[in-house]
């Protein structure tokens, strides 16, 4: 019998026949702090039942990790889909966006959830999870996996799959029913005993423990702005007619994206203009508006675009940077690991920009600071600044949100705009897209043709800029008075163009070769989308190039 080696964390290694599987050779690794729920395998991603065919390097995926979280997160949502099938076979289940640490689900058929219902679902998950069945995964053949997905009704996962040229298609299998694999799940449903299913808005929401304290569920904290960027996007998904990867890509391949990007452009610049009115009706009140919003959000052309829309009403918007209000460099707070935080409030000259702004909402001319990045010092630009009555700041930031920026400022002459990148797409019913994703894929794209990082130094930094889009944006967002989605259903299908290429220089023996594959396998599901096709106005210009606001 053929023998591997497999070598541990620790330096150990030991010897196994091959076709083990992962988690018999994990074994060995004695007790652990969280649930096992995955494994690294050469630092790819791989289920526990994973054959091991060949030497190979083992890691556990504990559930307090990233990728770990996800696995069990997933899991969850295939673990509803189970029981929603099994109790309402007639209905089709639709995962939702992230919602304080849950999944939004709903109907398609947008009848509203009853208690009873909601109540029916928790109890069929629970007896899945205390009869703790495997869930295992399939190889299917393409023509196979194509008939399986029509017969069932779900026919989004069958417009994916067709639009595959792969002869196998992997499927995930449990209790009778099978979803398309797009990610390792966890070992069986008995792992899944962690979770709470309640009403949320008619539909109801899948809650998990967060990454951190994975042994225990947080108090529901709820974030109505994001239900709202929902909404408004499945309307927006209304009128598009398009709500999954797979339509997406039967639209491409019948030669209708273009119209398609021109619409999906179109609506978004109308609700710019809606926002540009919501401002002017509080004219002479509104001195400033701030906005803000995670990273690679699109705030900054979304801020030239609204200067536009309110030229139109007779405004004169005057852009103030933020960035020119940075305290010296050398008094910087540093962060836990003593590095610089440049993204704390603290490191902006918060009493200097409040004494500006009450000067100039006073009639005052005022002379605005520059900083000096080369020297990390502020100094004078020489240009000066007032405010003589259709003037109003637009302020962009990431802490524009949070009141402590603009403590002097009174709460009537503010007005706070939440930009995020919130797609309503899904790859089909049941697996979302992810909005960090979304984010991650735009920035990794900019960095790359703009800012001369490769995608390897853009994956080693994002676990950084989650933590701080987490201290300094997420708290706040729920005190915005309007929210702004910048996401465009079809830009993921265009920056697959750009990242494909970026994501291949990164290495199996590199530590972000798991998340770089996870991201690569996510994006083999869109048709490329030529950048030719995208508007020069475009928010999405910002990421790619050839933007009419550069």
């Amino acid at each position: 019998m053929t023998q591997i080696s497999v070598y541990y964390e620790s330096g150990e290694s030991s010897v196994f026949p091959a076709g083990v599987r992962v988690m018999d050779v994990l074994s060995k690794t004695g007790s652990l702090e969280h649930a096992l729920v995955a494994a690294l395998v050469n630092n790819e991603i791989k289920g526990l039942d994973t054959k091991l065919t060949s030497d190979c390097k083992v890691k556990p995926v504990l559930s307090n990790s990233a990728a770990g979280a996800l696995v069990y997160r997933r899991s969850l949502c295939f673990l509803l889909a189970i029981a929603s099938r099994q109790l309402f076979p007639d209905r089709r289940l639709i995962a939702g966006m992230a919602i304080g640490a849950g999944f939004y689900h709903y109907y398609a058929d947008e009848k509203a959830l009853s208690e009873a219902e909601i109540k029916a679902l928790s109890e069929q998950m629970k007896r899945l999870m205390s009869d703790d069945i495997p869930i295992q995964v399939e190889d299917w053949s393409w023509e196979a996996a194509c008939e399986y997905f029509k017969n069932s009704g779900q026919l989004d996962t069958l417009a994916l799959v067709e639009n595959l040229n792969d002869p196998h298609i992997l499927l995930n299998e449990c209790a009778g029913f099978r979803d398309l694999h797009i990610y390792p799940l966890v070992m069986s449903t008995g792992i899944l005993s962690l979770w709470e299913l309640i009403p949320y808005h008619g539909g109801m929401l899948l809650r998990y423990p967060r990454r951190y304290s994975p042994d225990r569920l947080a108090a529901f904290e709820d974030v109505p702005i994001l239900y709202q960027i929902s909404e408004d996007y499945k309307e927006r998904g209304r009128v598009l007619g398009i709500g999954s990867v797979g339509r997406l890509n039967k639209l491409y391949s019948s030669g209708g994206i273009k119209e398609y990007i021109m619409v999906a452009e179109a609506l978004q610049n109308k609700k710019i203009a809606s926002l540009a009115e919501a401002v002017a009706q509080k004219a002479g009140k509104v001195k400033v508006v701030l906005i803000a919003g995670p990273s690679s959000s699109g705030k900054t052309t979304s801020s030239k675009k609204l200067a536009i829309q309110l030229k139109v009403l007779g405004f004169e918007p005057i852009s103030v940077e933020l960035d020119n209000f940075f305290i010296d460099r050398a008094k910087t707070p540093v962060d836990e690991e003593g590095k610089p935080d440049f993204e704390s409030l603290q490191a902006l000259d918060v009493a200097y920009l409040n004494e500006l702004l009450l000067r100039l909402f006073n009639g005052d001319m005022v002379e605005m600071p520059l900083y000096d990045f080369k020297a990390g010092t502020r100094r004078q630009s020489g240009k000066s600044l007032r405010l003589s009555g259709h003037e109003v700041l637009i302020l962009e930031g990431i802490h524009g949100l949070n009141d402590q920026l603009t403590p002097k400022i009174p709460h009537e002459n503010k007005f706070k705009i939440y930009v995020s990148a919130l797609t309503q797409l899904n790859l089909d019913d049941h697996n979302r897209i992810s909005t960090t994703d979304y984010r991650l894929l735009r920035r990794m794209v900019r960095d790359y043709y703009f800012r001369g990082h490769s995608a390897l130094t853009t994956l080693s930094m994002w676990p950084s800029v989650q933590r701080g889009e987490r201290r300094y944006i997420f708290p706040f967002q729920n005190s915005a008075d309007e929210a702004f989605n910048s996401a465009l259903d079809y830009e993921l299908g265009v920056l697959k163009v750009f990242a494909d290429p970026l994501l291949d220089t990164i290495k199996p023996t590199m530590p972000e070769y798991a998340e770089a594959m996870r991201i690569e396998a996510f994006l083999h599901n869109f048709s490329p989308i030529p950048a030719q096709f995208v508007p020069r106005d475009s928010i999405l210009r910002e990421f790619i190039g050839d933007s009419d606001y550069s």
